[in-house]
């Protein structure tokens, strides 16, 4: 029976510092319906490239638009992406750009929401068969001599927290712009019949923030030692 670990960064073990961003991502909306001004975390696509678009500079600059306007945009991104990928307000693309610094183990995130893999350790993963891991290149500029080759997870967001974790008030997503707002629980429980069956790493659907991974991830980053990740373990109902 396969065991859900949430992932954490181990402080402990952190020598490293990401000061980078992705190259592009949608606006945040300003929603006519529920009024709200809003973007989500956790949503990244660091392996679709968004330069052949004729409008992509309309996705370089961070900001809000009204919806219509960011429901135009998604639609011209929406086929770089895979059917069922979800594009919320905020969600981005492109590799990650930035300044890197530090030594850096197999694993690295940045804030916790994403992660960078040494070349070498995904490699490792991947021969010890964690399934579902996809390196991308990223545009990270170093100071030091013959620097790490850095490559970062794209985890989408799959299966979602059990209802009876969430809020007993938890108002249903806005009709127009999707929004859904709640606290991640003390004591998050994951929703089985909705975990996928086919990935190791993975976002949780309804709170993309927060990344879980399978024993066969676990087993196989703790030879990495020191992996630079914690793992929690969760209910599973």
């Amino acid at each position: 029976m396969t065991r859900y670990f949430r992932l954490r960064e181990d402080r402990t073990a952190v020598t490293a510092d990401l000061d980078a961003s992705h190259r592009w991502g949608l606006p945040g909306v300003r929603c006519h319906t529920c009024g709200t001004t809003w973007a989500s975390s956790g949503h990244q696509y660091p392996a679709v490239d968004l330069s052949p678009l004729p409008e992509r500079h309309a996705f370089e600059k961070p900001r809000t638009e009204p919806f219509p306007e960011f429901a135009r945009l998604r639609e011209l991104v929406r086929p770089l992406l895979p059917p069922d990928a979800a594009l919320p307000p905020g969600t981005l693309f492109g590799p990650l750009d930035g300044n890197a610094t530090g030594r850096f183990g197999p694993l690295t995130s940045q804030g916790e929401i994403l992660w960078v893999a040494r070349k070498d350790a995904l490699d490792q993963l991947q021969t010890a068969g964690v399934r579902g891991l996809v390196g991308c290149p990223t545009a990270l500029r170093f100071r030091q001599k013959s620097p790490p080759e850095l490559l970062e997870l794209q985890l989408e967001a799959h299966g979602r927290l059990h209802p009876d974790c969430l809020p007993p008030d938890l108002q249903p997503p806005c009709e127009t712009c999707g929004r859904v707002y709640f606290r991640l629980p003390d004591d998050p429980v994951l929703d089985a019949a909705s975990l996928p069956r086919e990935l190791d790493l993975f976002r949780v659907g309804n709170y993309a923030t927060m990344i879980v991974a399978t024993d066969r991830f676990m087993e196989a980053a703790k030879r990495l030692e020191p992996s630079g990740v914690t793992f929690r373990e969760l209910p599973v109902r």
